[in-house]
């Protein structure tokens, strides 16, 4: 009969040959407990013993990956009391002396007659080839011609060769493993059975077929996932109860309507599309739950005020949620802005359009911790009777005591920074049995790839234009004092034109720890040097709110030539006058956050400058800066920085369904998370409950179970 994986994850290491309670205490700091987990403990690389690299065709300076054997090592101590091991090797080929510094072990670990891997640089010292503290894989006695290499631990006591022969047993006793993919699916996908899959990840014959073996592996933590997130995205969708909201036959209603023909500019195709999708969700009777992905400036803004408004319309009201005061405060001038003027029908019957009440002025509140006492008090009450039509605040919405009478749809900006809880607690602020629509809003694209895994319950809209009137930015890379020189120079210019500036730190006090310019140094230094003859102020976190709020007011009201602040001037702010954003010690900051910062400008209709000023110490922090130089375009850059960073960040709470990509990911397998998410709806669509793939059922519940599921739900 086939094997089960939930058979093995039932039972303990201990059913394996040779491991007794002390053996599994050392697995177990390795979080190997079960048969399964030894089973999925893969390999981290493989030599392949037909074509390793040979002790005498190395070049001295070349690093290399060499299986050798040991043939001597003694130890010494240096004149400074440091200890130091040597120990000769030979491939059969050449001979070569290996020294470890402060590795007083290798010289019992590495005895005579063991075969081990060494990676590392050849040294030409006195005459003699050597390496120095190169990295060193035990592997034992193994004869295979592809060896693969597992991660070991010498403090635990669990070496790769101990690994090895664990995982042969497991393979030899489990026999044939049971597939939860049909035939016809792996057929089409070119992928190998599992029990194919897992003796060629482990015991391959060739490197071709650990490569088969591990994108079939692969490709199934990914399908896991992908069926987990889809499936509780229907079941949402099926059993939840939302609001259909009259949202008519086209974008959104009469009050909607109203709006964008009140907007002085086209609204652009993207917009046109992600507002349709909106009220499409809208007008179904389960909740809308929709990522809204637009670049710095691609006009997120309008379409969030589009979906606030055809709750409105409808009797309800609206909310808007922003990490920050500072952001909060933006939303509500610009929302306010853009509805001046603006009048909803007076009337207690449900539905605005309906009734034959008086006009009223459509009412926005802004709700932070620093709204007073008195005025808190009243905009309570009035959330409360529903005399208030859209809130925007931060946190504070979610806080006790805070009662909507009909919360229609809810806009989350820039939902990274909040916590699960503090986005579940906003949604569950509706009236009655009815769940809020959510919109949530990004500016820091995600690759599409990553998009799916971590937001793949939730439906994708896309602005990826950007609205008419909107420069791009010219963005520079000033790597010398001379360079440094033209960014003040510019600054000096642009202000003289009329136009402000603003200049980003990363610290707010000065650190030896990081040698970077801290915000109150670089204003002291700018004030009394470069821009002496400017009014330059000063904004950062550690502010008083109410000194923060004053500040950004006088920015805005040009009081201010050049603003110098931290990143909290990361997102939301918008000041069209502002053409240019220096960006100092920029290597100590990522691409999505350097992209945010550079949003900040290029507002308005004048051309705009991005001056990324320090110099690079090492590959990543070069390409990072390269990359920001080459393109504007969010999206690209994301890829960029998928690449660069890897996906550990991307996946950021989701711990559980992190650890279970053991083998897949995000970077390189782009086009199978495609291929897992068409596969888990192709699955779900013809067996929504998977009654008809009782084996894939039981496999996500075994990977994403428990409290997975409930972070799943509620993020």
């Amino acid at each position: 009969m086939a094997r089960r994986l939930l058979q093995l994850a039932e039972l303990p290491v201990t059913e394996l040959k040779g491991v007794g309670d002390t053996k599994a205490g050392s697995l177990a700091k390795l979080n190997i407990r079960s048969v399964l987990d030894m089973l999925t403990y893969y390999p981290r690389r493989y030599i392949d013993r037909t074509n390793q690299a040979k002790l005498a065709d190395l070049e001295v300076g070349e690093e290399a990956t060499v299986l050798v054997q040991v043939v001597r090592s003694t130890s010494r101590r240096t004149r400074n009391g440091k200890s130091m091991v040597t120990t000769d090797v030979t491939d059969g080929t050449g001979r070569l002396q290996i020294t470890f510094f402060n590795q007083p072990f290798r010289e019992r670990q590495l005895a005579p007659g063991l075969d081990v891997v060494l990676f590392g640089r050849l040294e030409l010292f006195q005459g003699q080839r050597k390496m120095t503290n190169p990295v060193v894989d035990l592997i034992g006695d193994r004869t295979a011609k592809i060896v693969p290499v597992y991660p070991q631990s010498e403090k635990a006591g669990v070496m790769s060769w101990d690994v090895a022969r664990l995982c042969e047993e497991t393979l030899k006793r489990a026999g044939e493993f049971a597939d939860p993919l049909d035939v016809s699916i792996r057929d089409r996908l070119e992928l190998v059975d599992r029990t194919a899959a897992f003796r060629g990840i482990h015991s391959p014959e060739s490197m071709r077929e650990a490569a088969t073996a591990r994108r079939r592996l692969a490709f199934d933590e990914l399908l896991r996932v992908q069926v987990e997130l889809v499936h509780r995205k229907r079941e949402m969708e099926r059993t939840a109860v939302g609001i259909a909201h009259d949202v008519g036959a086209g974008a959104g209603g009469p009050l909607v309507a109203r709006f964008h023909e009140r907007l002085p500019y086209e609204l652009t195709a993207a917009q046109k599309r992600a507002i349709g999708e909106i009220m499409d969700d809208l007008r179904k009777g389960h909740p809308m739950h929709r990522l809204l992905q637009g670049d710095v400036g691609s006009g997120k803004t309008v379409v969030a005020v589009s979906a606030l408004l055809a709750a409105v319309q409808g009797g309800h009201q609206g909310a808007l949620m922003a990490p920050t005061e500072v952001l909060a405060e933006q939303h509500h001038l610009g929302i306010r802005h853009l509805l001046d003027g603006f009048t909803v029908p007076d009337t207690d019957d449900g539905n605005l359009f309906g009734g034959a009440g008086l006009d009223r002025p459509l009412r926005v509140v802004l709700l932070t911790n620093r709204t007073s006492a008195g005025d808190r008090r009243r905009i309570l009450a009035d959330l409360a009777s529903g005399s208030v039509d859209i809130a925007i605040g931060t946190h504070a919405l979610i806080s006790e005591g805070i009662e909507f009478q009909s919360l229609g749809v809810v806009v989350i900006d820039e939902q990274h920074r909040f916590g699960v809880e503090q986005r579940a607690a906003l949604r569950d602020k509706g009236a009655g049995e009815a769940i809020p629509d959510v919109l949530v809003m990004t500016a820091t694209p995600i690759p599409r790839t990553a998009a799916m895994t971590v937001y793949g319950d939730l439906d994708v809209s896309v602005l990826d234009e950007l609205p008419p009137g909107r420069t791009p930015i010219v963005t520079r890379w000033a790597k010398s004092e001379l360079d440094e020189m033209e960014v003040w120079q510019q600054v000096r210019d642009e202000v003289a034109a009329g136009r402000q500036a603003y200049v980003v730190c990363p610290l707010i006090d000065e650190s030896e720890k990081l040698e970077v310019r801290s915000a109150q140094e670089t204003f002291d230094e700018l004030s009394a040097g470069e821009l002496s003859d400017l009014r330059v102020g000063l904004l950062h976190g550690r502010l008083p709110a109410s000194e923060k709020a004053d500040v950004m007011e006088s920015f805005r009201r040009r009081d201010l030539d050049v603003l110098v602040a931290t990143t909290v001037i990361e997102v939301g702010v918008d000041v069209p006058n502002a053409t240019v954003m220096v960006i100092l010690d920029a290597t100590r900051f990522g691409i999505a956050q350097l992209h945010q910062l550079r949003g900040r400008v290029g507002r308005g209709s004048a051309k705009s400058w991005c001056w990324l000023v320090g110099e690079a110490t090492n590959f990543d922090g070069e390409a990072r800066l390269e990359a920001l130089v080459r393109s504007t375009d969010g999206f690209e850059l994301a890829e960029v920085d998928l690449d660069l960073r890897g996906e550990g960040t991307i996946m950021g709470e989701r711990q559980k369904g992190q650890n279970d990509l053991k083998l897949a990911s995000l970077r390189r397998d782009r086009e199978w998370v495609v291929k897992a998410r068409e596969v888990a709806m192709e699955i779900l669509d013809a067996d929504p409950d998977l009654a008809d793939h009782e084996l894939l059922a039981e496999e996500v519940e075994l990977f994403l179970g428990g409290e997975d599921v409930d972070f799943l739900l509620k993020s």
